[in-house]
């Protein structure tokens, strides 16, 4: 966030360390990709990285019998988690950490679940790839969210909005060749519905900008911070048939099975065939221009510091 204006900084985080989440998702979604999970241990030892303040974390929690460790660079996210889930008395399953997801200090084989919701772009796919790998147990399944393109030629106001925060963002398929070069099976991918934008993330969003403007009144720095979180909610409103988030459901393959794994997955690309190379030298360059715009610029997990 260093290149980040500091009033900027602090209106953002105004608004968002008080939201339920800081990104798209619900728990429907949550529980229908971890349905694709394949012989998911009972108890499985998971981590999340970019937690936020741990709305999945929690959902995880529900959903499954084992224990989390929850990684996101902003203390604030991670003393609220630890809160909330103190509070539901799943202090014992949770522990929420203060790091750096580029820098994990984790021993290998650690994991039989990986989660990430909307924050692997931030260092690259092909980087997350070789980061969550290795923490994996053979057969650990790495489930995470990612922004991608779903129309050409999206108006101009998206395309810049996109390219200063993601300019490597791709298309379906792009991040599924990531996934088969990587050394990860995809198991299925399905995309976010509407609501999972809005009940927990832009609803919230709006009411919290609401809530902030008295409070800024004579302060035209940071109504204008305002004012710019607020248009990402009127942004999605309009033109959200250009872009979305898929969730995308992998395994860990073992070292001699790695090979691409081509054909037909269980859900059909978002993306266009003839995009299917889109932006792959690119891949692996995320955004470092954090809170510049939208559901993932709290740089949540990666330091920048």
């Amino acid at each position: 966030m260093a290149d980040v204006p500091g009033r900027f900084r602090e209106v953002f985080f105004a608004v968002f360390e008080h939201l339920p989440r800081q990104g798209p998702g619900n728990r429907a979604s949550a529980a229908r990709a971890l349905a694709l999970c394949r012989d998911l241990p009972a108890a499985p030892e998971v981590l999340d990285l970019g937690c936020g303040v741990g709305a999945q974390t929690l959902h995880l929690a529900e959903l499954t019998r084992g224990t989390i460790v929850a990684v996101d660079n902003h203390p604030p996210f991670i003393e609220r988690l630890k809160r909330m889930a103190g509070a539901k008395g799943l202090s014992h399953r949770i522990r929420a950490v203060v790091g750096d997801m580029a820098a994990l200090d984790l021993p290998p084989g650690s994991f039989d679940l990986i989660w990430s919701e909307g924050a692997l772009y931030q260092i690259g796919i092909g980087h997350a790839l070789a980061v969550c790998r290795p923490l994996l147990r053979a057969g650990g399944h790495l489930v995470f969210s990612e922004a991608v393109w779903r129309k050409e030629t999206p108006p101009p106001e998206v395309k810049a909005s996109f390219d200063l925060d993601y300019p490597a963002m791709g298309w379906t398929p792009d991040v599924v060749d990531a996934i088969q070069g990587g050394g990860f099976q995809l198991l299925g991918h399905f995309t976010l519905p509407d609501e999972a934008w809005w009940d927990d993330f832009y609803t919230p969003m709006r009411a919290r900008v609401r809530e902030l403007r008295p409070r800024y009144a004579h302060d035209e720095e940071a109504l204008a911070a305002l004012d710019q979180i607020a248009r990402e909610p009127e942004l999605h409103r309009a033109y959200s048939d250009y872009y979305a988030y898929e969730f995308f459901v992998t395994v860990h393959l073992k070292q001699a099975g790695w090979r691409r794994i081509m054909g037909t997955t269980e859900h059909e690309w978002t993306g266009l065939p003839q995009d299917r190379g889109r932006n792959r030298e690119a891949r692996g360059q995320a955004a470092m221009l954090a809170c510049r715009r939208g559901p993932r610029h709290c740089n949540r997990g990666r330091s920048l510091r």
